[in-house]
Formats: C-alpha cells, structure tokens, sequence
C-alpha cells in the first residue's frame, strides 16, 4: 500500500493547473461557485470555526477546490448522502479536528436538506448528535471527555466508548496526540509514537475481535496538517501561518506530519481482518497554510482579546481549520467513497 505521495504542485493564481496527486482549483477572486455554505446560513458552527465572523478580513480560502488526478471530485450532494444513509448511523470519533469534520458536514447537509424538513442538534457532552451524524471524543478510555489542561488517557482500554460504535453502521475514526498513559499502579508518560502505537493497537483488538461486522463500513482518517513553523515554506523566515491568505505553491511535506505515526496506520491496518479504509488525507491538506483561523479563532473557548491578536507569535491558531474550508473536501471525499459503495449494491 502505498500511503505517502509527493506529487510537484504549481499552478497560477486565477488558473487551473493539474501536475499529478492533487491539484487545485480556483474560481477567481470573490466567486462564490465553488462554496458549499455560508458561515451565517449554518447554525452548527462553533466560534473556533467561524474566522470571518471573528474578524478575518479576506475569504480567498474559501475559493480554493481540490480535484483527484484524471478524475473529477463530485459536488457533494446531501440529498444523495441522506438517501445512502437512511435507517443508518454514521459517527466520528476523534479529537477537536474531527470535529470539525463532522460540524462541516453538519453544515453540508443543513445546506442541500430543504428548509421546512425538521433538524434539530441535540447536545449530550461529549457528544453531539445530528440525525445520522455523531461525532464523540477519543478512541481509549481517559479522566475527562472536556477539554482540561492535563487529560490521562487509559491506552489499553476502549471498553467505554465501543459500546456506541458497535451500534454504528459508518465509522469514521481519527487519532493522533496522545501522550499519558494511566495504568491500575502508577501513572506512566510516553512518548508519542510509542503511546500511538499502543493506542492503535487497543483499536485494532476491538476491530479484530468480532468477527462478523456484517455491513459496517470503517473509516481512519489520517493526522491533519499544521503550519507552525512558516521556515518550512519560506526560507529565512520565523514566523507561523500568520497573514498567509493563498495556499503552498510546489512540493511540500511539512514536519508537524509525522512519518513515523503514519508508519505506525500503516502497520497497523495491514494487520486488520477487517477492512478498513484509510482517509489520507494530509498531502491535499499540506498545501493549505491560509486554511486557519489565525488570530481569528478562540483560545479556551473566548475570543482572542485585542492583546492576543497583536501577538500572532504566540496566539495564532495553525492547528485548526476554519470553516467553510479544508474539512469540506475531506467530507466531499468520504461522501464519494460511500456513493461508490451504494452504487456497486
């Protein structure tokens, strides 16, 4: 399998260029064409996700459209998506960034889905639930599903939380940071390959141990990109992805995308007597260092104050993505894989 591409990336700002892998698209400045939704037309966005209402100047990283090579990405199409999905449970399963794969696809559907059929969001934390969608927190069992300043997670166990997913027809997992181990003695600290790697392989048992899945369709998202170090781009700089309005032009592969935890997905689903589908979706994301909220996010669930703003060094967010935006794509190429199983029914 092979799980990494490095695919030569350039094009031309108000072209469409296609060199291999991925390639993007832009519709001009200012269109609207190629956005799904609107910030104010989708009710289920958190603050942390809605960067213009917050205060960013510029919506170019809305504009931007990836296609697969020799193939078109199909517009996604909610009303497809709840036909595949009737009498069926999809669910999420990850960290914040996960989330907002699910609140994009709140927002994708909420957009297609006509205004006098009935939606509703119902909140039960950690979890939120939205018709057939679901996204709860963590793979292992951990002393908190809330955010708090140091989470211990249990790596040898998700007894607690497999009771959901046995339910659940679509999974879509997602894990990457994990770095406390709590054990029935003592409390030990690993490194976070090594606690990855035994996080990984405590998922993997469930996935093996029941034998007949029947129709369950499995998904593992694999680690987002971040752009915190803006040396990696543009030589000779020291900054962050602070002001950046357009996305990486060329071959990039950042170091916060680490090889060694993708090593570890690999080895791991191989091994699978289940199969499980790999969501790659970190060289598509790589090139997107204007996709962040920047100093237009939140920081322990408040804006940032005028203080914060003037210190982007510090208080940038490079790590999420706002939305609309890149986690729209990965929806776009879910809903294709699960549209390309109802089809061969």
């Amino acid at each position: 399998m092979k799980m990494l591409q490095y695919q030569p990336l350039k094009f031309q700002r108000k072209q469409t260029l296609k060199k291999g892998g991925m390639c993007l698209e832009e519709n001009g400045y200012g269109t609207t064409q190629l956005i799904l939704y609107r910030e104010e037309t989708c009710p289920f966005l958190v603050k942390q996700k809605t960067c213009m209402r917050n205060g960013r100047p510029d919506s170019f990283y809305q504009n931007w459209k990836w296609e697969p090579d020799e193939c078109n990405l199909l517009r996604f199409d909610g009303l497809k998506l709840m036909k595949i999905l009737k009498d069926k449970r999809m669910m999420f399963i990850g960290d914040s960034l996960q989330r907002s794969m699910f609140e994009s696809m709140l927002c994708l559907v909420h957009e297609t889905i006509p205004s006098n059929v009935q939606k509703s969001l119902t909140r039960v934390p950690p979890r939120k639930v939205f018709k057939v969608e679901y996204w709860a927190l963590f793979l292992v069992e951990s002393i908190s599903d809330h955010t708090i300043m140091k989470r211990l997670v249990r790596l040898v166990s998700v007894a607690k939380h497999c009771k959901e997913w046995n339910g659940a027809d679509i999974l879509i997992f997602e894990s990457y940071e994990w770095c406390m181990y709590e054990s029935v003695e003592d409390i030990r600290e690993y490194n976070v390959t090594d606690a990855y790697r035994m996080t990984m392989e405590t998922w993997s048992d469930w996935i093996n141990e029941k034998r007949d899945r029947g129709n369950q369709r499995i998904f593992f998202m694999t680690m987002s990109p971040t752009h915190l170090w803006s040396w990696e781009w543009k030589h000779g700089t020291n900054g962050n992805c602070f002001n950046e309005m357009y996305p990486i032009e060329g071959a990039y592969w950042g170091t916060g995308s680490s090889l060694e935890i993708m090593a570890i997905l690999q080895d791991v689903i191989e091994q699978l007597k289940f199969k499980v589908t790999i969501l790659n979706i970190i060289q598509l994301s790589e090139y997107r260092k204007d996709g962040h909220p920047l100093i237009h996010g939140v920081r322990k669930g408040k804006l940032l104050t005028k203080q914060q703003k003037s210190d982007p060094a510090n208080y940038a967010d490079c790590i999420h993505w706002c939305l609309p935006g890149v986690p729209d794509t990965w929806n776009e190429i879910l809903c294709a894989l699960l549209l390309q199983d109802y089809r061969s029914k």
